[in-house]
């Protein structure tokens, strides 16, 4: 029989039971002695959402099969995503020291759940380290001698942290104003228009135009200049691009449903804390800043895909 997974493990679910399955499915797998479970409620427009949450709960009452200290936050009406994550994790880190973070889309490799607890324990007292990610998006190759890297910027499709790190986190983000008005974030990311285009970002996080969390969290290691893991291998994907998701709707996004890769254990580590700072960049700026060429060759992919699913379908109805 597997052994206790003795790091606790946060879930974080709504109204998805099929991706909620699978993904617990594989927190099964590890046994954790802890788990933390977080739940919006139902919302009143979306009238089906009262039997999916309620299948969603149901998966986790009756799944659990193993020595577990189980909590549940669980709300009753609809928070939104805004204030049911941060909430949410501000009650984690209330009861734990730290924690390894699944979103119900956010589907682990098995070695993830091993990487993240070393490196919880690795970095537990030194306070530079704010976030370990999980996802790797491929952007560009990293350096091969160890198994991760350090980004400026955390990744939560499968994290981990400490209630020392989420003590800096702030969902009203009420110091933005100065931070804003003194242009640090032009230091923060030095390249003009991904500095630009994270201004804007956090400008509408700040003053409630974008229904998020993970933006403030963002902002919370920026603002303590922070440094977060990044592996080398992808070790988390997210299966939730879909209609039903709340921000991740676009099936033909490239970052859904990456490949799953295994880590090599023991971990090796790199000795300089430095953040891998042109592949970061290269990756925000394809993402936030993208030239004309990038913008087009995306146009043409969807395109494609979106003909070719077209003509998929109508030759079966021929």
């Amino acid at each position: 029989m597997t052994p206790i997974f003795d790091t606790p493990i946060v879930f974080l679910i709504f109204n998805r039971p099929d991706c909620t399955e699978k993904v617990f499915a594989e927190i099964r797998r590890v046994r954790p002695h802890k788990l933390l479970v977080v739940a919006d409620g139902p919302r009143t427009n979306r009238p089906d959402d009262v039997e999916h949450v309620r299948l969603v709960r149901q998966i986790i009452d009756q799944g659990v099969d193993w020595p577990c200290e189980v909590e549940k936050n669980y709300a009753e009406e609809n928070m939104g995503c805004r204030n049911r994550v941060s909430s949410g994790l501000t009650w984690v880190f209330g009861r734990a020291e730290e924690a390894i973070i699944l979103e119900d889309d956010c589907l682990p490799s098995p070695g993830f759940f091993s990487y993240c607890a070393e490196l919880l324990a690795r970095f537990r007292t030194d306070t530079s380290i704010m976030a370990i990610g999980g996802c790797n998006s491929g952007f560009a190759p990293p350096n091969a001698d160890y198994s991760y890297s350090f980004f400026r910027l955390p990744h939560v499709w499968g994290w981990a942290t400490w209630r020392r790190a989420w003590a800096h986190y702030d969902v009203n983000m009420a110091s933005w104003p100065d931070f804003r008005d003194r242009q640090l974030i032009y230091d923060a990311l030095p390249h003009p228009a991904v500095a630009g285009a994270w201004q804007r970002i956090l400008e509408d996080s700040w003053n409630g135009q974008t229904d998020s969390w993970d933006f403030q969290w963002c902002y919370a290691v920026l603002k303590q200049n922070g440094l977060c893991v990044s592996p080398s291998r992808n070790l988390v994907t997210n299966i939730g691009f879909n209609a039903q998701a709340t921000h991740t709707k676009d099936s033909t996004n490239r970052f859904g449903s990456l490949p799953l890769e295994s880590m090599d254990f023991p971990l090796k580590h790199d000795p300089y804390f430095v953040p891998d700072v042109r592949r970061e960049l290269r990756m925000l700026r394809d993402v936030f800043a993208p030239s004309l060429v990038s913008r087009i060759r995306r146009k043409v992919k969807r395109l494609a895909k979106s003909f070719a699913r077209t003509m998929s379908c109508n030759f079966h109805r021929a």
